[in-house]
């Protein structure tokens, strides 16, 4: 007869597949292509940072080489996600620092185009405090589960990346429009995934709970 444990470790098991997210395999060595992209990302953040600020964040060249910087780092959020799905280098440390890195390429994008002028504090604050939020959820509830990255997390994602390169790129006032425009789509994804998040969350804590009584 299987104990409330057993049940539990099985309902564990079973998140993930009903979104198509593919389940993290114990077996996989957490040292692999997939999850070493993913650090990759983390170190680049200060990276982009400090060549960001150069010359008063305002050269020209210094600020495409941010850009560069900026596009390098998120190519990999690309790259690590399809190796490990192609691989089957799915691990719950990848599935867990995925998206934690990417929170903080965004964020500190958002708060040094904040810091020279370029973007309006209370979008940074929006954005900052729904991937905070989010990230101490998934921690919250880890125990029971590892939440991945969605699909409307995935497109916000990318939707914030093209926002923020558009801001990092020394482009004509005449574009401000377009930046401007694409900034809005990226907070309107940015709130509504998160309560996509929440709900997830509400619905796996109530579903560990049955599954325990």
């Amino acid at each position: 007869m299987s104990t409330p444990r057993d049940q539990t470790d099985a309902h564990r098991a079973a998140v993930g597949p009903s979104d198509g997210t593919p389940v993290a395999d114990n077996r996989v060595p957490l040292l692999n292509i997939a999850n070493i992209l993913t650090m990759v990302r983390m170190v680049l953040v200060p990276v982009f940072l400090v060549v960001l600020f150069v010359d008063g964040g305002h050269s020209t060249w210094w600020r495409l080489g941010a850009m560069g910087v900026f596009i390098v780092a998120a190519i990999t959020d690309r790259i690590d996600g399809q190796l490990a799905r192609k691989y089957g280098l799915v691990t719950d440390f990848g599935k867990l620092m995925d998206p934690i890195a990417d929170k903080a390429l965004i964020g500190a994008a958002l708060i040094g185009l904040s810091v020279l002028g370029d973007l309006s504090w209370w979008v940074t604050g929006v954005i900052i405090a729904r991937e905070l939020g989010i990230t101490l959820l998934r921690f919250a509830v880890l125990r029971h589960a590892v939440i991945p990255a969605g699909k409307g997390g995935k497109l916000k994602t990318l939707v914030q990346a093209v926002a923020i390169g558009f801001y990092l790129c020394p482009l004509p006032s005449s574009w401000d429009i377009v930046s401007g425009l694409l900034m809005a789509a990226a907070v309107v994804l940015t709130v509504a995934t998160g309560i996509e998040y929440i709900v997830q969350a509400i619905r796996l804590r109530a579903g560990v709970r049955a599954v325990e009584s």
